[in-house]
């Protein structure tokens, strides 16, 4: 009796409009290069105007911020971080997950990582620009910002104070976005290239190839483009455990309750990968949809994503229920409090959305069915971002709302500038997003070229219900 082990499904599925038809290489490059080449989207026109709207609207609030200071917020004497911080440590959070794919999955060799780590790299640095925004408007004055770098002392004798985690911060934020920036650019440079002589507008032909810096496609060209991506990958994983084990060193050095405590480099790791895949996966289904990239974005990509953030999202739920452990094993009073006033305190409906959306719905995610569905998938991915950003809130808030003195307890409310700043970053994200999904090719054609052999024999004995995306479509298929 002979038996076969079953077969992966392909990652590349054939095209929409002819399944009894492998996927060519020039299929892969008329696909992925046609928004970049073909007028506006409607619906490309459509998101970039409500971000365009959103961005305009932070941007007010943000000079309200900066010219009539960090008064314009909820702030008080108390509590003197909330959204500032949150919406920092939620941004660096998300830009996690690109690092992750890029680099760590490529040193792996996972091929499912080809159709969706440009888009995370992108993602990736767009989130950390939004970060770094905030430490910029948390400053009070941005224009002195330079200050925290180690430049020439032409201020007298004003040092840089590198026993502050604040300034680890900007090491690590600026090491993270410029590794991630080589990384992502290096990559775009073959297909560049293949847009540029693809080009028939000599301005367009002449910014590409600018852009594509001489790629010349010889096997010499290639070896060293191969070996940059490894060197790279292995300089960009270290930086997925040290980037956001420094941010919670703004929280774990300080004699906080609720934040001194020794869980949070791996809890806050293990928590950006968690929302940054969920990110990712909000994004890409949005950029298959709208670019209508169904056969590249498959089904196999969205399921082992989600494998990951099911399993991300149990460490997170582990982590909380070990500092209530902790809390309870100290024996310290304060630090006891601090976590019953979490869960029981005036900002106990924060507390529960977080353990809510970040430990109850990425358990759905057990069941096949779920994993694979569009429209589940889409609607958790936005629940798990809106728990972790729920997380940074009950972590920092409800940790300083209460302190020793129970006459300076205060609470926070945040101002319509405080939700303006948060706006803007979001505006600005989005606009990026989509400058970069028209202009730059959001799939990578060579890596998808890489596995499309395979794919195609993989994918030779027909498609599962599953994979089409109506029935409709399976009934032509089928007929």
């Amino acid at each position: 009796m002979n038996v076969t082990s079953p077969v992966r499904p392909a990652l590349v599925l054939r095209q929409m409009h002819d399944k009894n038809r492998e996927t060519t290489y020039h299929d892969v490059t008329n696909d992925i290069c046609k928004q970049v080449e073909a007028g506006f989207n409607p619906r490309w026109m459509g998101a970039m105007a409500i971000s365009l709207v959103v961005l305009a609207w932070g941007c007010y609030c943000l000079y309200r911020t900066w010219w009539f200071g960090l008064g314009e917020w909820g702030l008080n004497k108390t509590i003197g971080w909330a959204w500032d911080i949150t919406n920092f440590v939620w941004w660096v959070g998300i830009g996690h997950a690109g690092t992750l794919i890029s680099a760590i999955l490529l040193l792996f060799r996972q091929k499912w990582r080809t159709s969706i780590n440009r888009a995370a790299e992108a993602m990736t640095i767009f989130a950390v620009l939004c970060a770094g925004s905030f430490i910029l408007m948390h400053m009070g004055r941005p224009w002195l910002g330079h200050w925290c770098l180690p430049l020439p002392n032409t201020y007298g004798s004003l040092w840089v104070n590198f026993n502050s985690p604040l300034i680890w911060d900007v090491f690590a934020i600026s090491t993270y976005l410029t590794v991630s920036l080589v990384f992502w650019y290096m990559g775009l440079l073959p297909d560049l290239a293949t847009i540029r002589e693809r080009a028939t507008n000599p301005i367009s032909k002449f910014v590409y190839g600018l852009m594509s810096f001489g790629w010349d496609g010889s096997a010499k060209t290639w070896a060293r483009y191969e070996m940059i991506s490894l060197i790279l990958a292995g300089l960009s994983t270290p930086l997925v455990l040290s980037v956001h084990t420094i941010v919670s060193f703004d929280f774990a050095t300080s004699v906080i309750p609720g934040w001194h405590t020794t869980i949070f480099p791996p809890y806050f790791v293990a928590g950006a990968i968690f929302s940054g895949f969920a990110m990712v996966l909000t994004l890409m289904l949005v950029t298959r949809f709208v670019f209508k990239l169904e056969a590249y974005i498959t089904r196999e990509h969205i399921e082992v994503m989600n494998k990951i953030i099911l399993i991300t999202g149990s460490i997170v739920g582990i982590a909380y229920i070990t500092e209530f452990f902790i809390a309870w094993y100290s024996q310290v009073s304060y630090e006891q409090y601090a976590f019953i006033n979490r869960m029981f305190g005036p900002y106990w409906w924060a507390y529960w959305a977080m353990m809510s959306c970040n430990v109850i719905t990425p358990q759905f995610f057990w069941f096949r069915s779920i994993r694979r569905n569009i429209y589940w998938t889409f609607a958790l991915s936005i629940v798990v971002n809106i728990g972790m950003w729920f997380e940074r809130f009950v972590i920092i808030a409800t940790s300083l709302h209460r302190d020793y003195l129970p006459s300076s307890w205060a609470m926070f409310w945040p101002t319509y500038v405080d939700v303006g700043d948060y706006l803007f970053s979001f505006g600005f994200f989005f606009t990026c997003f989509f400058l970069f999904a028209k202009f730059l090719p959001v799939i990578n054609m060579a890596e998808v070229k890489s596995v499309l052999k395979a794919s195609n024999e993989q994918s030779s004995e027909g498609y599962a219900d599953d994979e089409y995306n109506t029935v409709e479509e399976k009934a032509v298929a089928q007929h």
